[in-house]
């Protein structure tokens, strides 16, 4: 009989989560360097490498690969023969052992987690609870399989009931459109079939906790059908052409996960989620012999990867610029940012809204008019930091707010990440503003560009509170002009006709 000690596995629990927070897995790296290899398109290929550049930055600093440090998913599997010595649920452990990760000294996680999140969405501070699925199983172990999954992926997850006669891989090249570039390609589709709705889903995201290793299959060759369904669901979505970051190319999976389960007759659930490029998951067993701990990778697992600005490249005075040098930004320039600039994201849009709407106006010092602002839920910084981990978030879900703000405020510009939709668009036309965006995926690189900041407006918002940036040589890209032209529409058609006319290579 295991006897595991609760200590045991809180102490596992937190060690795995700040690993993961800094090291992405070793699979992953390689396959983003893979990918950085092959891709033809500058600009796909640009954000790899500052991907990949943020990714040793982490490792060496042990600091959050992504801003978003997650949402905790658990899969733990209990052995029948296992007791404990403890007094606490193996569910509070698991949680103790999350909020000691999140708030560790040394590398402060965001808080991400919002109670009655129909009510009030009032933020947790230690990012608990986590998401738990819990079997007892055959065994004298306990397995745990933990992940750190960020909203910006998690949120374009898909789930349908198809016939069973219906196409999966139709399904999935018709559905990864919708999904826009807010889950940060490249990255991995995690795909349930069969069961029912929630098992499902539950499969999908459990897939998303295994290697990549796409490229051994390919070269061994299939052995069953849900095999056969990766390499043609890879093969089928890398031919879109939506690319790195949507911005157009030969690399938008690295790699298709399935898992699979008996289903009713009438019946083909299928659940779809996507990884991001802050892939974090990983695995331990305790057997009773004390804590299981991650063990440190080699910094010789990542390549040498160096990023400078092209010839081409604009620097941008956020302080002295005007609306007719912002007129003259084209899609997909580079641009250099230096100067002062706003944060501000959901909550805080909702709050300048009402606050516009209701006659109360903006608080003493809050100004919008003629400045950026960038859409962003830092983390808290550490030591000598000026500000944590400071990614874009995903641009669209400013997109309701985007005509009022930009009527009422006078505000030139925004920086986020990935696409903006059609009211967004239509709102920056409009207006004649502009709309930047940043990697998403590299938030420690972005960090390293600030070097001031400061809390303006709404610090009870926590993370969305609005903070005033300095920056120096911030890189972010024209993704649309005030012309309300999208790099993130012309860049996928271009690169899918070149995909087809060509023949070039998507594995």
């Amino acid at each position: 009989m295991t006897v595991i000690r609760q200590d045991d596995l809180i102490d596992s629990v937190a060690d795995a989560l700040q690993f993961i927070s800094y090291y992405h897995p070793a699979d992953f790296v390689r396959g983003v360097h893979e990918a950085y290899q092959r891709e033809l398109n500058p600009a796909a290929k640009d954000a790899m490498a500052q991907i990949l550049i943020n990714s040793r930055m982490c490792a060496e600093g042990h600091r959050p690969i992504c801003q978003d440090t997650g949402i905790v998913t658990v899969f733990i599997k209990i052995g029948m023969n296992v007791t404990w010595d403890a007094d606490m649920s193996v569910a509070d452990m698991i949680n103790e052992g999350v909020r000691r990760a999140y708030t560790h000294p040394d590398n402060v996680l965001r808080a991400s987690i919002l109670a009655d999140p129909a009510g009030a969405r009032k933020n947790t501070r230690d990012n608990t609870p986590a998401v738990i699925h819990m079997e007892v199983v055959e065994g004298d172990t306990v397995d745990v399989q933990v992940a750190a999954k960020g909203g910006g992926s998690e949120n374009k997850s898909k789930m349908v009931m198809l016939n069973p006669s219906d196409s999966i891989v139709d399904w999935v090249v018709k559905t990864v459109p919708t999904m826009g570039a807010g889950w940060c390609p490249p990255g991995m589709l995690g795909i349930g079939i069969g069961g029912t709705a929630e098992k499902a889903a539950v499969m999908a995201k459990e897939s998303l906790m295994d290697p990549i290793d796409i490229h051994e299959l390919r070269e061994r060759g299939p052995s069953n059908r849900v095999e056969e369904l990766r390499l043609e669901i890879m093969d089928a979505v890398n031919k879109l052409g939506i690319g790195a970051q949507g911005l157009g190319g030969l690399t938008t999976v690295l790699d298709v996960k399935i898992k699979d389960y008996p289903t009713h007759a009438a019946s083909l659930p299928i659940a779809m989620i996507p990884n991001c490029a802050a892939t974090r998951h990983a695995h331990f067993v305790l057997d009773g012999s004390g804590p299981a701990l991650q063990t440190p990778p080699s910094l010789d697992d990542w390549p040498e990867i160096t990023w400078e600005a092209g010839e081409n490249v604009r620097r941008v005075n956020l302080d002295t610029v005007t609306p007719e040098e912002v007129a003259t930004w084209q899609p997909g320039d580079t641009l250099l940012l230096s100067g002062k600039m706003l944060t501000g994201r959901d909550a805080a849009h909702k709050k300048i809204v009402e606050l516009i709407q209701s006659g109360e106006g903006l608080p003493e010092g809050l100004d919008f008019k003629g400045r950026f602002i960038y859409y962003v839920g830092p983390v808290d910084p550490v030591r000598d930091e000026v500000v944590g981990p400071a990614g874009p978030t995903t641009a669209t879900r400013m997109d309701k707010f985007t005509d009022f703000v930009l009527e009422h405020t006078g505000l030139t510009g925004m920086i986020g990440k990935a696409e903006r939709g059609p009211a967004g668009i239509d709102a920056i036309r409009k207006h004649g503003a502009v709309y930047l965006m940043a990697v998403g995926g590299a938030a420690y690189l972005v960090s390293k560009a600030i070097t001031g900041s400061r809390v303006v407006a709404f610090p009870e918002l926590g993370m969305e509170a609005v903070y005033e940036f300095e920056v120096k040589d911030m890189p972010v890209s024209v993704a649309v002009d005030t012309k309300g032209e999208s790099v993130h529409k012309i860049g996928p058609e271009i690169w899918k006709a070149k995909i087809e006319e060509q023949a070039l290579e998507v594995i």
